[in-house]
C-alpha cells in the first residue's frame, strides 16, 4: 500500500452551542460540506460545547467554533468550553487552523472580536473570514423564537466546510 493509503484521515472538529436552531444549522452546514468534499480523507466531529474539551481540540487538525451572540458576547456554554479548555490548550495548539461562525440578532462583531482574542491567546491560526449570520431578531419574542437559516447563509456555511476540507486534504493548513 502507498503512504497515502496508509495515512490517517485529517480531523475537523466543530464545537458549537446554540439556543434557537440557527447555530446548529450553520454547524451542520459546515460539517456536511466538509464530509461531502473530503470523503474518507476527513473525519468530521461535531460536538456541543458542553461535550467538548481540550482533548478534542488537540486531536483535531482544524477547529470551527460556532456560537450565537448573547448580549454582545459568546454564549455562556461556549464560554464554559473555553474556561475548561483554555489553560490545558495553552502552548499545545500553536498554529492550529480555526474558523468562526457567529449567529447574531443585529451585530455579531463583538463576539467575533472576543473569539479572535481567545484564539490569539491560544496562538491558533485563522484560515477563513468568520461567517456572520444576522437573524435581525430584535424583539424578545423574535430573539427566543426558533430560527430558519436562509439558504444563502447556509451556502456560506457549506463554502466554509468545503474550504476547510480542501485545505486539510491538500495540506495547506
Amino acid at each position: 500500500m502507498s503512504e497515502v493509503a496508509d495515512a490517517a484521515p485529517c480531523r475537523l472538529l466543530v464545537v458549537w452551542h446554540g439556543f434557537t436552531g440557527a447555530t446548529r444549522a450553520m454547524a451542520g452546514a459546515v460539517a456536511s460540506a466538509a464530509r461531502g468534499n473530503a470523503g474518507d480523507a476527513l473525519d468530521v466531529r461535531v460536538l456541543q460545547a458542553a461535550d467538548a474539551g481540550a482533548d478534542d481540540v488537540l486531536a483535531a487538525d482544524a477547529v470551527v467554533f460556532a456560537t450565537p451572540e448573547t448580549l454582545a458576547s459568546i454564549s455562556g456554554a461556549m464560554k464554559d468550553f473555553f474556561d475548561r479548555s483554555y489553560y490545558p490548550l495553552l502552548g499545545r495548539c500553536d498554529g492550529k487552523p480555526y474558523a468562526l461562525v457567529v449567529c447574531a440578532g443585529s451585530d455579531g462583531h463583538p463576539t467575533i472580536a472576543q473569539l479572535r482574542r481567545i484564539a490569539t491567546g491560544l496562538r491558533l491560526r485563522e484560515v477563513a473570514e468568520p461567517v456572520l449570520v444576522c437573524t435581525h431578531a430584535q424583539t424578545p419574542e423574535s430573539i427566543v423564537a426558533q430560527k430558519t437559516v436562509p439558504a444563502a447563509d447556509l451556502a456560506r456555511g457549506h463554502e466554509l466546510g468545503a474550504l476547510l476540507a480542501a485545505g486539510l486534504e491538500l495540506g495547506i493548513f
